[in-house]
């Protein structure tokens, strides 16, 4: 009898329409659908972290966003130069005015301050004559000045001038017997003299009760008014004029009742809209192009709004019509400065060029550690100097002074005459001052800032190593190369964006990093 040949037990294959068939077809299915659509996710994350060249090249996808990021800095940028060369007209027209009003109303100015305050008076006749000349020169001010001023109402709607006194209570006071007798609460007298009262005789209002002066108890007389003014010279630059309001006070100070009375004067310049205004010429033309390049500017900004959520609060900020130039050069600065910033975003798809960045990111937790630690040294030499040095040194007699000659100490700035100016009436404090500054200046720039920037440089020398041994792989990273779809992306770029910055480059130009 022949041999029969040996048979390999075949495998049960599920009969069709069996329940076992079904549920094996539908979880190949859903297995193939899983790697689809991990497949998918691979390929969407890859693109997300390609550089805008890089996305043309794979999908003919041009850089539009690119493309706006840079329109919008050229037209941000003109229009931030624009409003500086404005602005620069504002500050000169007030500071002039300032000048000016000094001249006019400060009776002996000389043109120079006297450290904080204007000029000083040493004599009851020559504090007579002050008050009197400010007040006269208000009245004759139409006649005198060569600006375009006029007279403004106070916060009362009255025009004219507001005169107040401080002074102690009633009392005696005899310095040759060293007796004293006196209220130290303080009353407040003030007057309104309006144009009228001016207008008539001095002695009027010269000889009232109000301006007999008890100079033992002053403690200072206020002068303060209110003066409008255009500003003209915008014109000959093609801009409609700005309308002013300054409000003006000189304080005649006697609280020290030193023999000297300190003279303040403070210009508070305020710009509103002109309510009428009918210029001829080119002027209003300009102002119409003027318009139509803001509308453009607000158009670029509305459509990189939809691409940067960072910028929603200054876009609706700039939609309103300010005359505030503080606020207004705040926003258009911070914005200015922002869109520079945002061109880095594009410059981190490549690693030349992302060395910054990346130094930056490393080395922060490091440097905020380090100052925290740094400043409760600062703070400490800050207050000692404060207390310390504060009568025998102009740098030293407040705290924010204090701060800033330190930290320009720190950066090298202004020793020798820090140094110099300390007096020396106390040979204590004179030996204490050159230690405190020999020990801060040693501590601060040979020890701390040293370990400042070494923890930079560490953090630099680190990112080189990973450039030239390649950076540690991340999560995404490893899930992103086991993409097998690559090439697909791969397509053949036009000529005309191959020339100017999407050609092709060698593998080993640029790597591709993902950026949180």
């Amino acid at each position: 009898m022949a041999r029969q040949p040996y048979r390999f037990p075949q495998a049960r294959i599920p009969e069709r329409g069996s329940g076992v068939f079904r549920l094996t077809v539908r979880n190949a299915m859903a297995h193939h659908d899983s790697e689809m659509k991990e497949e998918c996710l691979r390929e969407d994350l890859k693109f997300y972290f390609m550089s805008p060249c890089e996305k043309y090249r794979a999908r003919c996808q041009i850089p539009w966003k690119l493309g706006l990021q840079i329109l919008k800095i050229v037209m941000v940028t003109t229009q931030l130069v624009r409003f500086g060369l404005s602005n620069q007209l504002v500050v000169a027209f007030k500071e002039d005015n300032t000048v000016a009003f000094k001249h006019l109303f400060l009776k002996g100015y000389s043109g120079t301050d006297e450290d904080d305050y204007s000029c000083s008076v040493y004599t009851q006749e020559d504090a007579y004559e002050s008050i009197f000349f400010a007040i006269n020169q208000y009245h004759q001010l139409k006649d005198i000045t060569l600006g375009t001023l006029g007279y403004g109402e106070n916060e009362d709607n009255r025009i004219g001038l507001k005169v107040c006194k401080q002074h102690y209570k009633k009392g005696t006071m005899f310095p040759s017997n060293e007796t004293l007798n006196i209220d130290n609460d303080i009353e407040l007298d003030c007057v309104h003299l309006d144009l009228q009262d001016l207008s008539k005789d001095p002695p009027d209002w010269k000889n009232s009760s109000f301006f007999r002066l008890e100079f033992y108890r002053l403690l200072q007389v206020e002068i303060s008014f209110h003066l409008k003014g255009i500003d003209l010279q915008t014109i000959h630059s093609r801009e409609l004029p700005d309308c002013y309001v300054f409000q003006n006070t000189i304080i005649f100070d006697n609280k020290a009742h030193s023999g000297k009375i300190k003279i303040y004067f403070d210009s508070d310049a305020k710009i509103e809209e002109c309510k009428d205004l009918n210029i001829f010429g080119s002027t209003q033309k300009n102002a119409q192009y003027v318009l139509v390049f803001d509308a453009f500017v607000i158009v670029i900004c509305l459509a990189s709004l939809i691409l940067c959520t960072r910028s929603i609060v200054l876009a609706l900020r700039l939609q309103k019509n300010l005359t505030n130039y503080d606020l207004c050069s705040i926003l258009l600065g911070t914005s200015t400065l922002l869109v520079w910033v945002g061109v880095i975003r594009y410059l981190g798809y490549f690693q030349a060029y992302n060395v910054l960045i990346l130094t930056m990111q490393a080395s922060l937790p490091k440097v905020l550690r380090f100052c925290a630690c740094a400043g409760m040294i600062y703070l400490g030499y800050t207050f000692c100097g404060w207390i310390v040095l504060g009568p025998y040194h102009d740098k030293f007699e407040n705290l924010n002074t204090v701060a800033e000659c330190l930290f320009s100490l720190v950066n090298g700035d202004d020793m020798f005459a820090t140094f110099a100016q300390i007096q020396q009436k106390s040979i204590l404090v004179w030996l204490f001052s050159r230690l405190y500054l020999y020990s801060f200046i040693s501590l601060f720039i040979y020890m701390i800032l040293s370990l400042f920037i070494a923890l930079i440089t560490d953090s630099y020398d680190t990112i080189k190593k990973f450039q030239q041994n390649g950076f540690p792989e991340t999560d995404l990273q490893e899930f992103l190369k086991e993409c097998s779809s690559k090439e697909e992306y791969q397509k053949e770029s036009s000529a005309f964006l191959s020339c100017i910055c999407c050609r092709r480059r060698k593998r080993s130009d640029d790597h591709l990093i993902p950026i949180n």
